[in-house]
């Protein structure tokens, strides 16, 4: 099964990479399975992945095989004990969000307004985490804590460094990642002047889809 979410994290990072998603070694992923997890390795070009070097961890945390493992497994384990259902999680240095928390983002509790159906259904609310530097293990903890507010949540947004998403599989998980990123470009590009769906048009994606706003 692990070899099949090795070629998985592989293509997933492929993608993301030859779509502008990722850049350098900037980002992470990692699966959740029964045993444990994988994550890539530390200072990875997510584009060019090898299957064989990604890190295999238990589910203590301690390293099994591979290369040196992310420094962020703290706090994507943190994720994955706050979200029972999630078996992935991306974390990048998605452009578009990054620009967004420099430039302001929409409130504290959601980095962007609720402009289109797809990103309310698909996204949902994407509360900011106050910057910490990289690696830092406040993150986890800050993170844990917006899962605890809201057990809906499938995003959240570093200050000045990018967007953890978190899904039951990583296709899910990128697809999430893809949306946010394509709704903070289009915030940007109309000129952060929309405010959103009126409220009538979210309860009825609520009603009809199940989306949580």
């Amino acid at each position: 099964m692990t070899s099949d979410l090795r070629e998985e994290i592989v293509r997933i990072g492929r993608s993301l990479f030859e779509r502008g998603y990722v850049h350098a070694a900037a980002g992470n992923i990692s699966v959740r399975h029964s045993d444990g997890f994988l994550i890539t390795p530390t200072d990875a070009p997510l584009g060019f992945l090898d299957a064989d070097r990604l890190a295999e961890c238990d589910l203590d945390g301690n390293q099994l095989s591979g290369a040196r493992a992310s420094k962020t497994l703290r706090l994507h384990r943190r994720i994955y004990a706050e979200a029972p259902d999630a078996g992935c999680v991306i974390h990048t240095h998605a452009t578009h969000l990054v620009a967004l928390t420099l430039l302001g983002v929409w409130s504290a509790e959601d980095v962007l307004p609720p402009l289109t159906p797809y990103y309310v259904m698909k996204v949902g609310h994407t509360p900011l985490v106050p910057y910490r530097r990289p690696g830092h293990p406040d993150v986890a903890d800050l993170v844990a804590e917006r899962l605890r507010r809201n057990p809906h949540l499938r995003a959240v947004m570093l200050d000045r460094l990018g967007p953890l998403v978190w899904a039951e599989n990583p296709s899910a998980a990128m697809a999430i990642l893809e949306e946010l990123e394509e709704t903070a470009r289009i915030w940007l590009a109309s000129g952060r002047s929309d405010s959103g769906l009126p409220a009538e048009a979210l309860k009825d994606l609520a009603v009809t889809f199940g989306s949580h706003w």
